[in-house]
């Protein structure tokens, strides 16, 4: 707690991990990663349909899943993405925000999957001493930080008051095509609505 102020749900609470991506997170990464993009994605962990749907109407093929049905349109529920099942074919890439407590064994499955990955994540998941192994053998083609923090994601259900967020976010993106270092870039979501 923070001036009465709690920052961080327990994972108890946070149940299934699902707190829907903004709008203008999804807009900003369609504009910032157009010319990387791949014609045909996959979006694993797809809830309410947040990134499904303004990627649909951009012209891309999306197949949507999740582990529990939200109401995404044309998408299966009931597919847990970590676990072995028949692929979809054709797929570029996975496009998702993650449950984060299954963020780093995401980005393994999607890599094992397609060579292009973009997923919404909090900034500190490219802290810490455990995960600097990680990251020099899956290394990051670019990191597309938020410079104005998103609108805060609430997790589903949520009726408590509605607040800024006050976690830095950003697109980490994996992409075979690149090579060299991480670029790191940033975005201001309010420029691309």
């Amino acid at each position: 707690m923070t001036g009465g102020v709690k920052i961080r749900h327990a994972l108890a609470e946070r149940g299934d991990d699902f707190y829907p991506t903004p709008l203008e997170a999804v807009r900003s990464l369609l504009d910032v990663e157009r010319v990387y993009l791949p014609e045909r994605i996959w979006e694993p962990a797809c809830g309410d349909g947040a990134i499904v749907l303004p990627f649909r109407e951009a012209g891309y093929q999306v197949h949507a899943s999740d582990l529990v049905g939200r109401g995404c349109p044309d998408s299966e529920a009931g597919l847990d993405f970590l676990k072995p099942f028949a692929m979809p074919r054709g797929l570029g890439g996975i496009v998702t925000n993650p449950p984060y407590k299954h963020a780093q064994a995401f980005v393994d499955r999607a890599l094992d999957i397609v060579p292009y990955v973009a997923m919404l994540l909090r900034l500190s998941f490219l802290e810490g001493q455990a995960r600097r192994p990680w990251f020099e053998k899956t290394p990051l083609a670019r990191v597309w930080v938020s410079s104005a923090r998103l609108p805060m994601m609430h997790r589903d259900g949520w009726d408590g008051p509605v607040a800024t967020s006050t976690t830095a976010f950003a697109w980490f993106v994996w992409d075979a095509r690149h090579e060299g270092s991480p670029r790191i870039r940033w975005f201001d979501w309010r420029q691309h609505q």
